[in-house]
Order: C-alpha cells, then sequence, then structure tokens
C-alpha cells in the first residue's frame, strides 16, 4: 500500500513541476541555511570541551576598578602556581604562559613565529598529543621546543623531526639553538594555544628557558601580564578556589593590586564564549535567530505552496471519492507527498553542505567540520525535522480539500473562495515581516561597519605599512634600529618611517600610573602607554593640538612626554593649551617629566571602547621596540614594497619583511562585525527569495480561485489594468501590516545591537523606507506579471462549464 501512495507521489509531483520546484528550492534554501549555522553553532560550543578534565579547568581573569590598570586575560604570575602549592587538597594542576614572537631559523628560512613560554604542565594538564616525542619529558629541559605539525612541515617538510634544532633569535639580537622534543597533533580549537585571534601560538618552550628573552618573572606578584589556569580536584567548589585567591593576594600581592584588582576564575569550557565582552555569543545569537526566522519563512513558503497545489487537484479528489476512495486514504497520499517533497530538500541540503561550507567559513573566518565528524544525534535530528516539516505542510491540505464533498469535487468548486485565505495572508504577511526586519538589520550592520572602517580615526590609515623587526633591547640596539629606520626612508616613494612599540591595533603594550607634579601620589590615574620615536604622528597622521612632539638628534630630551586630550582630562586639567610645560611623575620614581605637546585624540583600540588616555613616551626611554611603520607615497605601492624588502634583507639579514596594512590590521579588531555582515547580507538574499516564493504561491492560489470572476469581468469589458488592481490592492495591505510590525521590531533588536559599542552610527528612517520600498516594488512586479499572465486568457475557457 505504500507503495502505491509513493507511487502516486511521485507521478502528482512530477505533474505539478512548477509548484514542485519552488517547493523544493525554497525549502532547501532554508534547510541548507539552517544546516550551516547549526553546525557553526554546535562547532562554537565546543571550543575547550575537547580538552582532558575541561569541566574542572578554569581561566584565571582580572577585574581592575579602572580598565587602564592591568590586561583582563592575565592574572599576578605566581598565583596559579601559589594555588597549586599552598592548596593541594583543592587545585589539582596549574599551567601559565608568556606570549611572544620572535624570528626562528633553519637553514634559509627566517620566518617571525608566535611563541608560548609556559609551565611543563602545558601537555599532561589538557591532554595534547604528540605526533613524536615524550609528553612527559618534552617540555622539561631548558632550550628545548615543541611545535606544531604545521611548523614542522613549514620549516623541514615532514614532521618526524625529533633531536632537530631551530634557531630563535632572542631580545638581545642573539641566536641560539632550541631542540625540537615534541611534534604536536593538530588540536581542537582552544583557548590555551590559541587565547585570541591575535595569539595562535605554535611553538612551545619551557618555562626554565624565559630568561633567555629577559621576560617578566613568574614568580613576582607584580607581574600582571601572566595568563593562567587552574585545575580543580573533582568535587572542588568555585567557592572555594575564590577564596584560596582572596587569601593568596591578601597574603602576598603588593598593596596596589590588593587595592585594585579582583581576579575571577571563569570555567574554561564558558570562557570562550564570554571573553570580548560575549562578542561570540552574539554572533552565535545573532546567526541563531537568522537561522531560526530563514527556516520559518522556508517553512511558511513551503506550507503556503502545497495548500496551492493541493487545491488544484480537487476535480481528482472528487474522482477518487466516487470511485469508493476513503478520507483516510486520502490524507494519507497528501501526507506522503509533503514528506517526499520536504525529504528531497533535505537531500539537496545535505548534498550541497560540502560546497556551502567553504563559502559559510569564509564569511564566518573559520573552517566548519564535515558531516561524517558530527555525532549521531544530528541524523536523528534531521529524521526528526523530516517527518514534521513534512506532515506540517500536509496536514492543511490533506483535512480540509479531503472534506469537500463529491458533488462539489467533480465541478472542481472549493467550497468558499475565501476559504482559509487569511490564515495564507497571515503567513505570508509573516514572510514579509520577517524579511523586513532582516534586510533593516542588514542596512544598519553595514552602516556601522562601514563607520567603523571609513569615518576619520584621528589618524590616517591609508598606505601605512607595518613590520616587525629584530629586537635588541638596549641602547645600542635602538640606536642601531635608527640607523636602520633612517637608511629605510630614503627608498623613493617613502614619506616617513617610525619605530615603535605599538602599531594602532588594540595591543597596547602596557600601562603607566601618572599624577600631576605637586599633587599626592594617590591622584595617580594609569595611563595606557604608547613607546615611540619622533616620527609616529608624521607617519600616522596624528593631529597635534598643541606644543610639539618629540624632537629629533640632540635636541632630544628624554624627560619631555606627550598626552593625548582625553589623557588631559583624566589628570584633571580643564585646559589643553594651559598643560604644555607642567609636569608630572610616575609613582615608582621621583623623576618628573615635562609635557611637550598634546595631540587630538584617536581610535588606538576598536569603537566598542571609548578612547583611552594615552602617554607617548619615546623609545630611547624604555629602549623597546617591535615595528617598524611605514608611510608609503600612493600610486607605486608594489613597486615600494619590493625596495623595502631587497633593502630589508640588507640591513637585516636573517629576518624577514613580513608586512601588513593599517587597513588589514583595523579589519582584524572588526572580525565579529564584518563576519556578521556578511551573514546579514547572505540573510537578506535568502530571505528575500523566499518571501517572493511566498507571494507566487499565493497570487497563483488567488488567480486559480478567481479565473472565472476575471473572465466573467473580461466579457463585461473590463480593463486588464482594472483586474491588476484588484490583486494589488488585496496584497497591499498584507505588505503594509507585515511592514508596521516589522518596523518596531527592527527598531528594538538593532538599537540594542548597536548599544555594545561606545561609538556607533544613529538609526535614520532611511533603511526601514529602503527595505520597505525593495519589498513592496518587488511583490507588486511579481503580482503583476501572475495575474497578466491569467488576465490574458480566453475567458471562454473558464465560462464553458457554466
Amino acid at each position: 500500500m505504500l507503495q502505491n501512495y509513493i507511487k502516486l507521489a511521485w507521478r502528482n509531483i512530477i505533474k505539478r513541476s512548477l509548484y514542485s520546484v519552488l517547493n523544493i528550492l525554497g525549502l532547501s534554501i532554508g534547510l541548507a541555511f539552517s544546516l550551516l549555522t547549526g553546525i557553526y553553532i554546535w562547532n562554537e560550543y565546543q571550543v575547550n570541551k575537547r580538552l582532558d578534565n575541561a569541566e574542572d579547568q578554569y581561566f584565571l581573569t582580572s577585574k581592575w576598578k579602572d580598565p587602564n590598570m592591568g590586561p583582563e586575560i592575565a592574572a599576578p604570575g605566581p598565583l596559579a602556581q601559589k594555588l597549586k602549592e599552598e592548596y593541594p587538597g583543592l587545585v589539582a594542576n596549574y599551567y601559565r604562559w608568556d606570549g611572544i614572537t620572535s624570528v626562528v631559523s633553519t637553514g634559509d628560512k627566517h620566518l617571525r613565529e608566535d611563541i608560548q613560554i609556559g609551565d611543563s604542565t602545558l601537555l599532561s594538564m589538557f591532554g595534547f598529543k604528540l605526533l613524536h616525542g615524550n609528553p612527559s619529558s618534552a617540555l622539561t629541559d631548558p632550550y628545548s621546543v615543541v611545535i606544531s605539525r604545521d611548523i614542522a612541515l613549514k620549516y623541514f617538510s615532514k614532521t618526524d623531526v625529533l633531536g632537530k634544532t631551530l634557531s630563535i633569535q632572542s631580545f638581545s639580537n642573539t641566536e641560539r639553538d632550541f631542540v625540537i622534543t615534541g611534534i604536536l597533533e593538530d588540536t581542537p580549537e582552544n583557548s590555551v594555544t590559541k587565547l585570541n585571534a591575535k595569539n595562535s601560538n605554535t611553538i612551545f618552550v619551557p618555562l626554565n628557558t624565559s630568561k633567555y628573552w629577559n621576560r617578566g618573572d613568574f614568580d613576582e606578584w607584580a607581574n600582571i601580564y601572566t595568563p593562567s589556569y587552574v585545575q580543580l580536584k573533582r568535587g572542588a567548589s568555585i567557592e572555594q578556589l575564590n577564596s584560596a585567591i582572596s587569601q593568596l593576594l591578601n597574603t602576598h600581592a603588593p598593596d596596589f593590586i590588593q587595592q585594585n584588582l579582583n581576579v575571577v576564575p571563569i570555567r574554561l569550557t564558558d570562557y570562550y564564549l564570554q571573553k570580548d565582552n560575549k562578542l561570540i555569543s552574539k554572533m552565535i545569537y545573532a546567526l541563531s535567530f537568522t537561522g531560526l526566522f530563514i527556516m520559518l519563512m522556508a517553512v511558511v513558503n513551503f506550507i503556503n505552496i502545497s495548500v496551492n497545489s493541493s487545491s488544484g487537484r480537487i476535480k481528482e479528489i472528487g474522482v477518487r471519492k466516487v470511485l469508493g476512495g476513503l478520507k483516510r486514504q486520502l490524507i494519507t497520499q497528501f501526507l506522503v507527498e509533503s514528506v517526499i517533497l520536504v525529504l528531497i530538500s533535505s537531500l539537496i541540503a545535505i548534498s550541497t553542505y560540502p560546497f556551502l561550507k567553504i563559502f559559510f567559513a569564509d564569511m564566518i573566518g573559520k573552517p566548519l567540520p564535515g558531516l561524517l565528524s558530527l555525532p549521531l544525534y544530528f541524523l536523528a535530528l534531521g529524521t526528526v525535522i523530516i517527518l514534521v516539516l513534512g506532515i506540517m505542510a500536509g496536514l492543511y491540505p490533506a483535512f480540509i480539500l479531503s472534506s469537500h464533498r463529491s458533488v462539489d469535487s467533480l465541478k472542481g468548486k472549493l467550497k468558499n473562495v475565501n476559504q482559509g485565505v487569511w490564515l495564507r495572508k497571515s503567513l505570508a504577511g509573516l514572510q514579509f515581516c520577517i524579511a523586513s526586519v532582516v534586510m533593516i538589520g542588514t542596512f544598519i550592520i553595514s552602516g556601522q561597519v562601514n563607520y567603523f572602517l571609513d569615518e576619520d580615526l584621528g589618524y590616517d590609515k591609508n598606505l601605512v605599512v607595518s613590520s616587525q623587526v629584530p629586537r635588541n633591547w638596549s641602547p645600542e640596539g635602538v640606536l642601531r634600529m635608527e640607523t636602520i629606520r633612517n637608511q629605510l626612508a630614503l627608498i623613493p616613494n617613502i614619506r616617513s618611517v617610525s619605530l615603535s612599540y605599538e602599531i594602532p591595533d588594540g595591543m597596547n603594550g602596557g600601562q603607566r600610573s601618572v599624577y600631576r607634579s605637586g599633587a599626592d601620589i594617590s591622584s595617580a590615574v594609569p595611563l595606557q602607554m604608547m613607546v615611540t620615536d619622533e616620527n609616529y604622528i608624521k607617519t600616522y597622521g596624528i593631529t597635534l593640538k598643541h606644543g610639539s612632539f618629540f624632537n629629533s638628534g640632540s635636541n632630544l630630551n628624554l624627560r619631555n612626554i606627550i598626552l593625548n586630550e582625553t589623557a588631559v582630562k583624566v589628570l584633571g586639567w580643564k585646559n589643553t593649551e594651559d598643560v604644555v610645560g607642567r609636569e608630572v611623575k610616575f609613582p615608582e620614581s621621583n623623576v618628573s617629566f615635562t609635557v611637550q605637546g598634546i595631540t587630538k585624540d584617536f581610535h588606538f583600540n576598536s569603537k566598542h571602547e571609548r578612547i583611552q588616555p594615552i602617554i607617548f613616551l619615546h623609545t630611547r626611554l624604555s629602549n623597546n621596540y617591535r615595528f617598524l611603520s611605514f608611510k608609503i607615497a600612493p600610486g607605486h605601492t608594489s613597486e615600494t614594497i619590493d625596495a623595502i624588502r631587497k633593502k630589508w634583507e640588507v640591513l637585516m639579514p636573517g629576518s624577514s619583511f613580513e608586512y601588513r596594512f593599517m587597513d588589514d590590521a583595523l579589519m582584524g579588531m572588526y572580525q565579529t562585525e564584518i563576519q556578521m555582515k556578511k551573514a546579514s547580507d547572505v540573510a537578506t538574499v535568502l530571505s528575500f527569495i523566499i518571501a517572493l516564493m511566498g507571494i507566487l504561491g499565493l497570487v497563483s492560489l488567488n488567480v486559480q480561485k478567481k479565473a472565472r470572476e476575471i473572465s466573467i469581468r473580461k466579457v463585461l469589458g473590463a480593463q486588464i489594468t482594472t483586474i491588476l488592481f484588484i490583486f494589488i490592492k488585496e496584497f497591499l495591505l498584507v505588505i503594509l501590516i507585515a511592514g508596521a510590525m516589522a518596523w518596531p521590531i527592527a527598531l528594538y533588536i538593532m538599537k540594542n545591537w548597536l548599544n555594545d559599542y561606545a561609538y556607533r552610527i544613529d538609526i535614520s528612517a532611511v533603511p526601514f523606507i529602503l527595505s520597505f520600498m525593495i519589498l513592496l516594488v518587488s511583490a507588486v512586479l511579481l503580482i503583476v506579471f501572475q495575474t497578466l499572465k491569467a488576465a490574458r486568457m480566453n475567458p471562454v475557457k473558464n465560462l464553458r462549464s457554466e
């Protein structure tokens, strides 16, 4: 019996190929997008959960009274180790690390790599596997190194490289060999080897080698720059951990830390979703709602078109009833046809996943797993979705059309022309409402992203190229790098070159507490520190408001500093023009520094945050530097880059010129927003297509039901424009109501989204009006096209049975 139902269903699907194609296409689009977003969301929730004992592991974050006092992603250096040593019944393990970049060499390869200097517990605590090497001893010996599989292939073109060496440069411009003692298997995404987008470590060296780079002492409580993890013993509570942390800080930490720092442990399985002000969670929520909306539109469209297609088979139903067909048999037939259509749509969505995931991965900035790597419950969930959607779509035509009297069915008449029309109009209106909300959101998101990238940042990002340089953090090293800077500045089409520790990419090097000379030391406030040379504001086009920037040559005074406008206000001065020549002090020193100049505010961090108070110090004062930045004249970019590379190889042999434009660095700061914009663009196109399909299905049904009315009007002399107006008027109200519902919903959603940004666009009426007009004009054109086809038919064909 089932075989017969399937055979008849397939014949009807082929016979009504237009409706079938529309049905399958609309639903497969919704299913494919929902599948992509569903797998992305599932994959995001797996981050850190694949680590050993992840449920018992905590990342120690820092909440400062003033965010400028210290980084959120680090804790005092000794804290994790002391927790393990002094609370052995509470803490089972710990791990700490320090991230650097340095030049790694072997043979003729000299590349800059991310390096993690950490405790030897890395492998045992998180369960990272080695392709080669002994995990218990790989990170115990000084000057040993564990590398990722990709690094092994990059430098040696194979993975079995135990015992080979990599030469790594120190910050004193020396090099020494590190023996490879382990090669990591590919690690699952986690917040240990990749804490954030700007820190993806591939080379790991033991903590007993940190002195080689003269890094901060892990045993000093004043070292507040150490990312730290602890693993609790089974049964231990977060309350016990918080109490132990508080006791240790009160016992060992300096007064400054005790008074201003609150260390907050976050479960490692939760940290990824909570970091960066829950930016990842917001992305997940946005994609979840978008996927749900698209799926809802596709289902509504599927139901509408199913009803439309089925109502054209009223005569077939009458014949079946006269020949003895039972109502339950008709219901089963409709349900089988609906399930088959859903099954075909699902198979199309699944079969296109391997191709669509490449496009989707580019959109969201990370790869998606293959279908075979998903857990089995995805298969069960997919089966349930197919059955539920099939039954939902088939229920209405199955019960309503099968309940018609045989006489009416044989005449091809529906009980009532308006039967169920408001249900179908409501569903079509819901589609337009969702499409309008998605489209308005897309316009506003695009406007905010363009505001991030195109509006005045307070500096000129165009044609500025930066590259990290080899480090020799000594007075001699700074002078040598200044000499190299000056020689690179002689290259044609280079307008300016600057040596600095920071570039405006949101990665600040640290903070300094500052107070006005003559004030009490307790009034000291934290300022973001920027270490630069005298060419920095010229290279980046930062506007100097008062005074002057650092002098060059013999006129340089290392006790002169520069402030931005916000720093002036934070320090308590009201008028920026009166500040030049005033003196400030650092709490750790009694030496006075003179304010030489005031710059206008500029966005060093992203526009998620308010502009921070900034103090400029000269590179010769701290002897620290990381970047050379080049301002290139327009029109000769590629030739100038090639010239820099060639000169670089001569001046700094053994160091590669790995550059990036400030435009690219800026886009990296807004990666999540750009991904959201791409996702919203795709969602808008899909929702627009599905909404138009819904209108097509609804118009087709009304044209079919009113075919005789159209013919009678034509016989009585009605013009085609009059007939068109009847249909347009009928759907215009639906679209107007949908727009009226969409506007407040979209306004509420987008206002909440924009509130997360310190700097944001104002929501104008343009996105609302534009989205409404696009949907309205498209719908009207589609209605006109469908109605014209019916209006041009010979009326005799529709009236000969009357």
